[in-house]
């Protein structure tokens, strides 16, 4: 049973969207206290963030917190917009979807349900350690939401790693997975490419990748 979690007032408007919401088979949270709902949802593992746009500033405050959210967790966001923002068009928030008020309970469902089979994807395509994100549709890497740049070869040492945290692999290993077994080259390569994309991914108090002493490389799995 998918689990949402509703950032919205405390009125009967709220309290109906709970209701309808819980008639459809999800299982809600509402939080009015935004400056608690990073916290919460980090303690709640919701499948679904839903808001309530009603003005300006709870647009601004909004905007705000859907991007820190999307920077710890790949979470859909679905907005319920009041009319007036939608003809000022004022939804300048980090959403996935939205639907205007008054809404058609049936076509909210279907909308929450496509969101949620589209981060169930793209969950399945993505590596998350920490701040670390690989995306791997999209051969793309991020920490802390900021992209990193990574030459090719780069990228597929650390996807090979991030997929096997914990596992020690020699630099004989990792010539053969990742340059392949006809590379000619000698294993400085490896150091030269973890040396470099430590560079790129990691800072003084956050690492990712461990040297194993006489040995090789592992990725951490306790990140």
């Amino acid at each position: 049973m998918a689990r949402i979690f509703i950032i919205a007032e405390d009125s009967e408007k709220t309290k109906k969207l709970h209701s309808e919401l819980a008639q459809s088979g999800f299982t809600c949270v509402v939080a009015a206290n935004k400056s608690e709902v990073s916290k919460q949802v980090s303690e709640q593992a919701p499948d679904l963030l839903m808001v309530t746009l009603n003005g300006h500033a709870d647009n601004i405050a909004t905007r705000e917190l859907s991007q820190k959210i999307k920077q710890e967790k790949y979470l859909p966001i679905m907005a319920i917009v009041n009319r007036d923002i939608l003809i000022r068009r004022d939804i300048n928030v980090d959403i996935d979807d939205f639907i205007v008020e008054p809404h058609d309970v049936s076509e909210l469902v279907l909308r929450i349900k496509r969101l949620l089979h589209e981060a169930r994807r793209q969950n399945s395509e993505i590596i998350k350690c920490g701040d670390l994100v690989i995306y791997l549709a999209k051969c793309e890497v991020t920490v802390k939401g900021k992209r990193i740049e990574l030459t090719f070869k780069e990228y597929e040492l650390l996807k090979f790693l991030a997929s096997n945290p914990g596992r020690v692999f020699t630099r004989d290993t990792l010539l053969n997975k990742v340059w392949g077994y006809d590379y000619y080259g000698g294993d400085r390569t490896v150091d030269v490419h973890i040396r470099r994309l430590r560079s790129k991914i990691e800072t003084f108090d956050q690492t990712y990748i461990e040297t194993v002493r006489n040995i090789g490389y592992r990725f951490r799995s306790d990140v």
